[in-house]
């Protein structure tokens, strides 16, 4: 269910977005670092939109990198302990005498 309200919301900023886009469709002065250049602003819009969900979208992937890593390290320690724990307990086990 969380992943159709995220695909919801998605195509609902996109429209947005688009309508936005398409409403100023001025030409704007856009500042380089080495120079001046006249670009359409939804051009503008469009390219902002698409680097900053291309940033936020790098940034959540190394999120979930770095997690599946640290799920692993998890599961490799949790089984050490658990081999380590079913040695001690054999260790202490004594032996039932019945008489």
């Amino acid at each position: 269910m969380k992943i159709q309200w995220n695909m919801l919301f998605g195509i609902i900023f996109a429209l947005i977005v688009a309508v936005f886009a398409v409403i100023n469709v001025d030409s704007v002065s856009v500042n380089y670092l080495f120079g001046v250049g006249q670009w359409p602003l939804i051009l503008v819009i469009i390219i902002s939109v698409l680097l900053g969900g291309l940033i936020i979208g790098s940034a959540g992937m190394i999120r979930i990198y770095s997690l599946q890593r640290r799920v692993k390290q998890l599961e490799k320690e949790k089984r050490e302990r658990e081999e380590k724990n079913s040695s001690i307990n054999k260790n202490f086990e004594a032996p039932t005498d019945s008489k």
